[in-house]
């Protein structure tokens, strides 16, 4: 019987397949309501910040041939609503499912409140530090692309939780490998990645660009050869366990990323195409892997071949 369990810092995963944060909503979009999430590794919700906010102008997605850009910004009820509306009820109908919270904020005081806050709520298992929201301290540039403001604010949230924190990189950066090693001098006990790549789309009649913010996060299958590349670096250069996503759409991609040295993978855009394709993916892995003749599927992690 071939293996899919993975075990990661405060993630007991039955596979290792899970939705990326923004596509299952809190666990309550009606794809999710389509299953039993007990079937997947573990669900992780959408970024939360310290007060509810109402995210970027309309149209916020514009669907491409290979991908989807998005503006949504995070749009959520704020942490408290988070923890009592969402949260509460989450765990209560899936006691045993690893959850993973995401957490944002404008300030790094407000990742330090929102951290602490769901940590000690002892609803979640695990939480995921989206650096990719911009830094209003610094001139609205992200957090994840400084090394010194990755390696601080990582540290400060460790001094403040007792559940394991990934750090998510956002790959609109230089050298990522840089970033990663900040994020593990900080403390991060995982790394999650890749983030959307900043894109724009223009619409040649009207002019103007498709999103209404006129730039957004581009996911999906276009930036699946970029989130395989810097995986494969930062594998080489921590010694952290990565969560890998960025266009995965079938089985075959889970193998690709963790040959790269993921150990799990999250499922974002693929959901546009598939509303449970996260299911479907984790469903025909052992069949990918046994075809491949692989036994336990941890064995794959960072087994790429380079030339």
């Amino acid at each position: 019987m071939t293996n899919t369990r993975v075990k990661l810092p405060g993630l007991n995963l039955k596979n290792p397949v899970m939705p990326a944060s923004g596509t299952f909503g809190f666990g309550d979009v009606p794809a999710a309501k389509k299953f039993d999430l007990n079937d997947l590794g573990a669900m992780v919700i959408k970024t939360t910040t310290p007060h509810a906010t109402t995210g970027n102008p309309q149209p916020q997605i514009a669907v491409l041939d290979d991908g989807v850009l998005n503006s949504v910004g995070l749009t959520n009820p704020g942490v408290d609503a988070v923890i009592s509306e969402k949260l509460t009820p989450l765990r209560k109908q899936y006691p045993d499912l690893p959850i993973m919270a995401s957490v944002g904020g404008d300030s790094e005081d407000d990742y330090v409140e929102v951290a602490k806050k769901l940590s000690v709520s002892g609803l979640v298992n695990a939480l995921e530090i989206n650096v990719s929201c911009p830094n209003v301290d610094r001139g609205g540039m992200s957090f994840g692309v400084h090394p010194d403001v990755v390696e601080e604010l990582t540290k400060k949230i460790k001094n403040v939780v007792n559940v394991p924190i990934y750090v998510k990189l956002t790959p609109n950066v230089t050298d990522v490998v840089t970033i990663a090693k900040a994020a593990e001098r900080g403390g991060a006990d995982g790394i999650s990645m890749i983030n959307t790549l900043l894109g724009m789309e223009i619409d040649v009649k009207t002019r103007k660009p498709v999103l209404g913010h006129n730039m957004g996060g581009l996911s999906g299958e276009a930036v699946r050869p970029v989130a395989i590349r810097m995986i494969a670096q930062v594998h080489q250069a921590v010694d952290l366990p990565i969560i890998g996503m960025g266009g995965i759409s079938s089985a075959e991609d889970v193998v690709k990323f963790m040959l790269a040295g993921a150990s799990a993978v999250a499922v974002g855009t693929a959901h546009f195409h598939d509303s449970i394709a996260s299911k479907h993916i984790a469903d025909s892995l052992p069949a990918e892997l046994e075809e491949l003749g692989v036994d336990d599927i941890n064995d794959l992690v960072g087994q790429v071949k380079l030339n």
